[in-house]
């Protein structure tokens, strides 16, 4: 009995070890050129930013060579904390790109989840083609499209002649500095116009993006919703109607099935919408090189722009490694921020012994109703 025993007992065991060497060997083998070409491709110039955004170099000659020095956080400190002009330009952008994420990522996403609902109704004709419709603009260039809205957005557009149907003036889009905040104001009160963050008054901290700036908001709504329309709806394709099903028995309205049933189930696609839109949004470059370049009074003036600025036009290729840097930590900051407010929260023991409860209520009545 025993020795019938052991050969399975072996058996099991080699089985709970999991993945042989030579299975291991040949996974290693298989990943190798990827890891390789990301190693040379992607990691080794990610460490040689970070060197340059540390040393003195100067755009001339290889970053590693013997005439470039260490010269620890002094180009950090040249738009953090020097107080110069690099600082105040750095807190322009931040301020500009702080908007423009706090404006796009919530309009995007809410407008994204609606198409999405709305293009996965069974009854809604000619499906498809919306579906086409709301992604084009996603996959058409960017430069184009920046071109388009610069010509829709001019002082003699389409859009001024809309509002002009309304007996209202249009502004001048991309012409206009003035925050949206504001209200036209020139100036506030000196408690906020007297402190400063990164050489930046309180005063414009609070007044919101330009009009400028605006423009360019809608234009990332209009290109991006398409995209997050489409990881949406495979969400909801994804879903069980049973639980909506059971929800409609209890006599729960369209507004409750969809904020109590449909929206938590979609919580990870959430996640992933928000965190791409974050990640976009901070990197936003394309747009402001090709419509504006941080004009009008560099108030679409951005982080990842004044990066290429600083590097590429004013050859301080040290603070501009140092903004790129910069603007990753930020955007590792607001994923975790973002992740922990989606996060599960714990159910407390009140609720969850109230859960259990109504739950064997339900299946006691469900078997008296069967008998």
């Amino acid at each position: 009995m025993t020795a019938a025993t052991m050969p399975t007992r072996r058996s099991r065991g080699r089985s709970g070890r999991g993945i042989t060497r030579g299975q291991a060997a040949a996974g290693w083998l298989f990943t190798a050129p990827v890891l390789v070409i990301l190693g040379l491709f992607l990691l080794v110039p990610v460490l040689m930013a970070l060197w340059v955004s540390v040393s003195d170099w100067t755009g001339r000659g290889s970053p590693i060579s013997g005439d470039v020095h260490f010269i620890g956080a002094q180009n950090y400190g040249q738009v953090l904390w020097a107080g110069g002009l690099a600082e105040q330009d750095f807190g322009v952008a931040l301020r500009n790109n702080l908007w423009y994420v706090l404006l796009v990522v919530p309009t995007q996403t809410i407008v994204a989840l609606f198409l999405a609902t709305m293009v996965n109704r069974r009854l809604l004709r000619l499906r498809g083609a919306f579906r086409t419709a709301y992604y084009f603009p996603s996959v058409t260039s960017s430069v184009a499209i920046t071109v388009l809205w610069l010509f829709l957005f001019s002082t003699s557009g389409a859009i001024n002649a809309v509002i002009g149907w309304f007996g209202v003036k249009g502004p001048n889009w991309f012409n206009d500095p003035d925050g949206i905040f504001h209200f036209g104001a020139q100036s506030g009160p000196r408690f906020l116009t007297g402190h400063t963050i990164l050489g930046v008054s309180w005063w414009d901290w609070i007044g919101g993006p330009s009009v400028a700036m605006f423009a360019f908001v809608l234009l990332a709504v209009f290109t991006t919703s398409g995209t997050f329309m489409l990881l949406f709806l495979a969400a909801l394709q994804n879903l069980s109607g049973d639980v909506e099903e059971a929800a409609m028995v209890d006599g729960a309205n369209g507004r409750q099935r969809f904020f109590r049933v449909t929206l938590p189930q979609l919580k990870p696609t959430l996640f992933t919408v928000i965190t791409l839109g974050l990640i976009g949004c901070w990197q936003v470059f394309d747009q402001i090189y090709t419509g504006t370049r941080g004009a009008p009074s560099k108030t679409t003036l951005t982080p990842a722009y004044l990066s290429y600025q600083a590097a590429f036009e004013g050859n301080q290729w040290g603070q501009g490694a140092a903004i790129a840097f910069i603007l990753f930590a930020i955007i590792i900051i607001f994923t975790l921020i973002q992740r922990w407010v989606l996060a599960e929260r714990a159910v407390s023991k009140r609720r969850m012994r109230w859960i259990t409860d109504y739950q064997r209520t339900a299946a006691r009545s469900g078997t008296g109703a069967a008998r």
